[in-house]
């Protein structure tokens, strides 16, 4: 392969694989929609992106086209890839044929899996592994989301949407925890689960899964596994920069599955890697302060579960009022567990709710931003529904010194954070 085109390279799985194949001595070239710190990080690594998608983007000699799930068929440049008779590939499907042949390790799960494989890459580098890893958020550790390695060790970040885990051929599986979500491919929690049981039956004899064995959702799908199981909670508590009890089981995971991984491994070092590991980007990540003095919090936090453990722990952090902006992740989500939502924002004093991030979905009319304040409204957190990310912004302006603020969401509500600290 010496040429590869990418179409949403910006990705955050787009934008690692892309890393993979350039340090094999591909040329890689790729497009996206606008710029972000991930294509900023392409551009430092000599990686040319191309904001715009159109047909001329396409190398005529390129090998293969790999697109993200964002990038639908009548996408421009894969109709150009079409007509001039180039292979395409979505983005789990590149990664699956990437990893055939070595020991991969599938870190997957509802949450906590970004945070679990960048600390799972950093034991084992630690510890003289040399994986190669793909990690879904920009690790801090290594600057990237991509940890390059010269070992037959694969670490990659697996996702269940559209039934992808199961492109991936793992030694080892990881799955953190599990609850219904994507509910827009997956219309109940037992066809979430019935992917899952699919992705653990195939792990081999001689491999192992590395789970939480007393997790409801997780125990009735272990019964016909080939694998040996690890329960990760046998783990100790270990000592962490990033807070929060999630965040231990986080730790507990990527130490039981790097055990496994690397069986010389010492209690030191997996010690000695967590202690310092500084996390990833969007995770509970400290923003700095406004003029007015107030702290600035960001997190990718998108699913109700993870928006109520995130702000359990902001609580137990910090004085006055925690002012939330949150951006809602797709139509079907915010809709099928609207009533979850609008119970997750206790530990607010008020959430800002912005316009619903539909990425893939188009909006049929049955949720909308402003139904999910009234809903949040009528558990007694003060909420208010935003027609943008300006008015968002001009709301939070108004912060006091004890305030805290925290944007939350999986869509690019990052940004109004870095807007209220740029001007500091």
């Amino acid at each position: 392969m010496r040429k590869v085109h990418f179409i949403g390279i910006g990705g955050i799985g787009m934008s690692a694989l892309a890393q993979y194949f350039h340090d094999q001595a591909v040329l890689v070239t790729g497009s996206d929609s606008s710029e972000s710190p991930v294509t900023d990080l392409l551009a430092k690594r000599g990686i040319g992106v191309v904001i715009g998608q159109r047909a001329e983007n396409v190398p005529q000699d390129a090998e293969l086209v790999v697109y993200s799930d964002a990038v639908p068929e009548d996408n421009p440049e894969r109709a150009q890839a079409r007509s001039l008779g180039i292979p395409q590939r979505s983005y789990f499907a590149a990664l699956g044929e990437v990893s055939k042949g070595k020991r991969t390790v599938a870190v997957a799960g509802t949450h906590g899996k970004t945070t679990t494989t960048g600390m799972l890459a950093h034991i084992l580098r630690a510890a003289g592994a040399s994986p190669t890893a793909v990690v879904g958020s920009l690790v801090k550790d290594f600057s990237s989301n991509y940890l390059h390695g010269d070992s037959g060790l694969f670490v990659v970040e697996a996702c269940e949407y559209r039934d992808h885990i199961l492109e991936l051929s793992p030694q080892v599986l990881v799955i953190t925890n599990l609850e219904w979500d994507h509910t827009d491919w997956f219309p109940s929690l037992k066809a979430l689960q019935e992917t899952f049981q699919k992705a653990a039956n195939r792990v081999p004899a001689e491999g192992a899964i590395v789970t939480d064995v007393s997790n409801k959702n997780i125990a009735p799908l272990l019964a016909s596994v080939k694998a040996r199981v690890i329960d990760y909670t046998k783990e100790p508590a270990y000592e962490l920069r990033l807070p929060g009890e999630f965040n231990q089981m986080n730790a507990r995971a990527a130490a039981a599955a790097a055990r496994i991984v690397h069986s010389p491994i010492s209690d030191g070092i997996i010690r000695a890697s967590l202690a310092s590991f500084q996390g990833t980007w969007r995770r509970f990540e400290y923003k700095g302060k406004t003029t007015s003095g107030a702290d600035v919090y960001d997190d990718y936090a998108h699913h109700p579960t993870a928006i109520r453990a995130t702000l359990k722990v902001l609580r137990g952090k910090v004085r006055g009022n925690i002012i939330v902006a949150f951006h809602p992740h797709l139509y079907s989500r915010t809709r099928d567990l609207l009533d979850e939502f609008a119970a997750a924002f206790s530990d607010a004093d008020q959430v800002l709710v912005a316009p619903i991030y539909a990425a893939r979905e188009e909006d049929d009319g049955s949720i909308s931003s402003e139904m999910l304040a009234e809903r949040i409204r009528a558990t007694g957190t003060d909420a208010v529904a935003l027609d943008s990310f300006d008015a968002v912004k001009q709301a939070l302006d108004a912060t006091k010194q004890d305030d805290t603020i925290m944007t939350m969401g999986a869509g690019d509500i990052y940004r109004v954070a870095d807007a209220l600290v740029a001007s500091v």
